[in-house]
């Protein structure tokens, strides 16, 4: 059995149940929802619900069913049993002690709707994602560094490190994915592993939730959504692509969201009146599924692909969604492109003040990299828009200029900061400045 790693999500795990009387932790397939929850709570007892056998007679009785299964009780896969849901809220109802149900559900639609109308202001929810780079290095009860980026942005190179060997090669670490099931995997089964993850994904999850009868069609669809992450979203090119019209496109694609294998950002508009994108920017959930969507076989032909621009930055979005458990309060997350094409990868709002960051797969960063920074702050104000940051596929942080800053990929937090001054090499083979 594969080692655990700590989770970023254990302390507010923890802190939840010690509070909420019921905790849901949704995500995708894989991501490790039943094996945190086993490993921090191993006195529950758990039981896996299936969407074709009612096992426990949970969907036809559920009175009876949690009459038999007394709490402490861990409830794996609940949208398959939604029935529980009423019966469950009646119990809590009546109950005092906290943390005594613990659920994971990966399909939002089905479990949040259930839940908001069952157990609202009963349950918690905790989003949780594939592995960090760093709870892969078994780093993960460590603080990320966009904490300090959003409490001292201007600081931040004082406070970060680049991690080291144990990070591997930025091509290995996209193909191979955040996937927990595949830490000790070896690269010759990776294929192997996605393929049984989209074959499973489609026929427990897609037609549980939606009747697709052309089911070649939405596997097609699924490739497409893989070949156009991290780019601004199109239903009509993506239901033009494989005949479909760009209502089934759209729905397709909120079927993605809705099992966390996607993730949207919207446009920021502010209180600027200028002609800016309307549309908004779409991310595959994981570099290593869009790569086995995209067939692309190992990790030097992925070094040479025309696809790793957009899948670094894929990466480097789901790196700062996975640190955003650590805070307190998360920052809202938008997009910024005008229709003169200047444009930011993420901007960050926390607090009425801006962070713009921008994602750049080359070995090093200048001044010109961080023009959309600028931009961004010329129209937002200098009030309101902190210095900004431009990750890239480097390895030593540095200033691009009084309010812009370079961050090399595998950044960490370090204590005490040694970080080195300036340039940096990069020996995969990038393009460099």
């Amino acid at each position: 059995m594969p080692r655990y790693r700590p989770r970023h999500a254990e302390p507010q795990l923890r802190e939840m149940a010690g509070f909420f009387k019921a905790v849901l932790v949704v995500g995708a397939r894989q991501v490790g929802k039943t094996t945190l929850l086993d490993q921090l709570f191993l006195g529950h007892r758990k039981l896996v619900f299936d969407p074709i056998q009612d096992l426990y007679a949970a969907r036809a009785d559920p009175e009876l069913f949690l009459d038999s299964f007394p709490p402490p009780l861990i409830l794996d896969e609940i949208q398959y049993a939604p029935e529980v849901l009423p019966a469950l809220k009646r119990r809590l109802d009546r109950m005092e002690q906290p943390g005594q149900y613990l659920l994971t559900g990966s399909q939002n639609l089905a479990v949040l709707r259930a839940v908001a109308e069952s157990m609202a202001g009963r349950v918690g929810v905790l989003h949780l994602e594939g592995m960090s780079a760093a709870e892969m290095r078994d780093e993960g009860r460590e603080q990320g560094w966009l904490a300090g980026y959003l409490d001292h942005p201007a600081e931040l190179l004082d406070v970060v490190r680049q991690s080291g060997p144990a990070a591997g090669p930025l091509n290995l670490m996209l193909w191979r994915g955040s996937l927990p099931g595949l830490l000790e995997a070896p690269d010759s089964l990776v294929p192997v592993f996605y393929r049984s993850y989209v074959e499973t994904y489609v026929q427990r999850d897609v037609r549980t939730m939606e009747e697709i009868r052309d089911v070649a069609s939405f596997d097609r669809f699924l490739g497409l959504a893989a070949a156009l992450t991290a780019q601004e979203i199109n239903a009509s090119q993506l239901g033009r692509e494989i005949g479909i019209v760009p209502s089934t496109a759209r729905r397709w694609l909120n079927l993605l969201l809705h099992t966390y294998q996607w993730h949207e950002l919207a446009p920021y508009h502010g209180n600027v009146v200028k002609r800016l994108s309307g549309k908004r920017k779409g991310y595959l959930a994981d570099t290593g599924l869009a790569s086995y969507l995209q067939r692309i076989s190992s990790p030097q032909a992925l070094a040479v692909s025309p696809l790793l621009g957009a899948l670094f930055e894929t990466w480097v979005m789901g790196e700062i969604r996975k640190q955003f458990v650590q805070l307190a309060v998360p920052p809202q997350a938008w997009h910024w492109r005008t229709g003169g094409g200047a444009e930011v990868d993420l901007v960050l709002e926390r607090d009425g003040l801006l962070y713009p960051i921008e994602v750049k797969c080359k070995s090093s960063v200048d001044g010109r990299d961080a023009r959309g920074i600028l931009a961004f702050r010329e129209t937002y104000g200098e009030g309101r828009v902190m210095p900004g940051l431009v990750v890239f596929a480097g390895t030593s942080g540095y200033k691009l200029g009084p309010h812009a800053l370079a961050l090399p990929w595998n950044a960490v937090r370090a204590s005490p900061p040694p970080l080195a001054a300036a340039g940096g090499t990069f020996a995969s083979g990038l393009p460099r400045g």
